[in-house]
């Protein structure tokens, strides 16, 4: 969680009271007794990419020697992890970097919740990403928790805001209007047909424009399941996790509330925040499967000849390829999509080219 998913007015304690989803799953999973506040964790509750494997971390940290490549090994090399969880990702991305690239590498775990005890302390532990960075800042799972309203259309073909309760009731409310309907018109637009529903995911553009916002030069990656205009669902994605199964969301602070990424708004968020003498570089999106393989995750089996002539490295290569073949997996963690937004003289296609990286020539 980050300052944009724990800056809303607090819900009522009331169960009995209707709010928006988006105030009502701010105060479920950031409030005081919040999800997200319990002492276990994401990892208590589902299974992400980093917790699946350190080939994970491993893969982010060759993209962050890519990045410092493009961008002439600088004497401080910036690597901000948003929504950093328990520190998983940014301790694991430290220890699976090259010494020469550690030594110069600032990190920074971005959180509300409190830095977890016997975390690395080269991590800087903050509540917002830091000014001027030069480097890479990675998003995972973090765009599908910044609380979003949810619209549907009612039977006079009108599009209303979704009310809900602490039980997860659910009831129609006012016309959405505004900068909201602007969004649903140019991102989601519904139509006039009765049930069908949308995600409002303008306070994702914000916080995703807001996080590029904070880089001088470098990438940054937003890692989640995602949709795009060609093929938002019907009846939107919002839904709920309860110690490792799908379940519905109810905003009482008993599970995740989380709901699919429109990467294509995003991207356009930042580019539509820069100034018109500065044309950005183009942004890219990659499934998963096509970003890690092209960061050298690839879940190949290892030859069968090993298992003679090196058995214990047989079993070790055998096991990393399962982890491997667990991150790219098609209906699994290998659908999520990969938004990689450059600053500065930073080519985002070239870092995703399949070649040996130079310190492992």
């Amino acid at each position: 969680m980050t300052p944009e998913t724990a800056g809303l007015k607090g819900a009522p304690e009331t169960h009995g009271e209707w709010q928006g989803w988006r105030e009502a799953t701010h105060e479920a999973l950031y409030g005081p007794e919040g999800f997200y506040r319990a002492p276990e964790g994401p990892a208590g509750h589902f299974r992400t990419s980093v917790h699946a494997s350190p080939l994970f971390a491993g893969a982010v940290a060759r993209l962050l020697c890519r990045v410092d490549e493009a961008l002439g090994r600088p004497a401080v090399l910036d690597f901000v992890d948003m929504a950093a969880g328990r520190g998983e990702l940014v301790a694991g991305v430290l220890a699976a970097l090259p010494a020469d690239v550690a030594a110069r590498t600032r990190a920074y775990a971005v959180e509300v919740a409190a830095r977890p005890e016997g975390l690395d302390r080269r991590v800087r532990w903050l509540a917002r990403p830091p000014d001027g960075v030069t480097g890479l800042l990675f998003a995972n799972e973090w765009l599908d928790n910044v609380p979003v309203d949810v619209a549907e259309v009612d039977a006079a073909g009108v599009v209303r805001r979704v009310l809900v309760r602490g039980d997860g009731a659910e009831r129609l409310g006012e016309p959405v209007a505004g900068a909201e309907a602007g969004w649903l018109a140019r991102w989601w637009p519904l139509p006039a047909e009765e049930g069908r529903r949308a995600e409002i995911g303008l306070p994702r553009d914000e916080a995703w424009a807001s996080a590029v916002a904070a880089l001088d030069a470098g990438l940054a990656v937003a890692a989640d399941y995602a949709h795009t205009a060609a093929a938002r669902p019907p009846f939107g994605t919002l839904t709920g996790f309860r110690e490792g199964r799908e379940t519905e969301p109810v905003p009482d602070g008993s599970c995740d509330i989380t709901a699919h990424v429109a990467l294509d708004a995003c991207a356009a968020a930042h580019t539509a925040r820069c100034t018109p003498e500065y044309a950005p570089p183009n942004a890219l999106t990659r499934p998963q499967r096509e970003a890690l393989h092209a960061l050298g995750v690839t879940g190949a089996r290892p030859p069968l000849a090993l298992a003679s002539t090196d058995p214990a490295a047989y079993m070790r290569a055998l096991a990393s390829a399962s982890q491997a073949a667990e991150l790219t997996a098609r209906g699994g963690l290998g659908d999520f999509w990969w938004l990689l937004q450059p600053v500065g003289p930073v080519d985002a296609e070239a870092l995703l080219v399949d070649v040996a990286d130079h310190e492992e020539q």
